[in-house]
């Protein structure tokens, strides 16, 4: 079904010229000379390649219904951060793999065992993963605190348990499990 290049938003597969695409993200540009128009930031699934497109508000794109299944991720088939990543059917049980083509680095380096996540699925083929909003992870490194460190808006690096970096307030010590962003690897707070 066509639809305006106005609605179109950020994890919906669309056929694009010819190929089936998956928007990473949108933005609205209303420039001073000429008409509006939309920056849509897409990854071709054939080709694995992502750019930028630039759509007329009035272009009207195909919408692909993709399946959303909810799986929930188990371990890492190769043990070293880069996949396959074996996720479980929550419904038939039935294990599978996603390779790191299609799990980026950006969001596989929040993935801990037994996270919950939302798989798209197009005939059967896994397009991506949507994370939850926030992760539970537990420091597995990260500097003491300075004594007397009084300022509040100073971040120091910690390591957590997938092995991701994140920054932290200076009070956080090895041991405790932190609250994250995975879309933006901040820090949300104690768990």
């Amino acid at each position: 079904m066509p639809i305006k290049a106005t609605d179109v938003k950020r994890g919906q597969a669309l056929m694009y010229e010819g190929q089936l695409h998956v928007v990473l993200g949108t933005e609205h540009v209303k420039p001073g000379k000429g008409p509006a128009y939309v920056q849509a930031k897409m990854k071709n699934i054939e080709t694995g390649t992502i750019k930028t497109n630039r759509l007329n508000t009035s272009d009207r794109i195909e919408d692909v219904s993709i399946d959303r299944r909810h799986w929930q991720y188990l371990y890492d088939g190769g043990g070293r951060g880069e996949g396959p990543f074996v996720f479980m059917d929550s419904e038939t049980y039935e294990q599978v793999e996603i390779g790191n083509d299609v799990i980026p680095i950006e969001q596989s380096q929040w993935l801990k065992e037994n996270t919950e996540c939302v798989v798209m699925m197009f005939k059967d083929r896994p397009l991506g993963i949507e994370m939850p909003t926030v992760v539970e992870l537990k420091v597995t490194e990260t500097a003491p605190q300075p004594k007397g460190a009084t300022a509040t808006n100073q971040l120091k690096e910690a390591v957590v348990e997938t092995g991701a970096k994140v920054r932290v307030p200076p009070f956080i010590d090895i041991g405790q499990v932190v609250r994250i962003n995975p879309a933006t690897g901040e820090y949300m707070g104690k768990a």
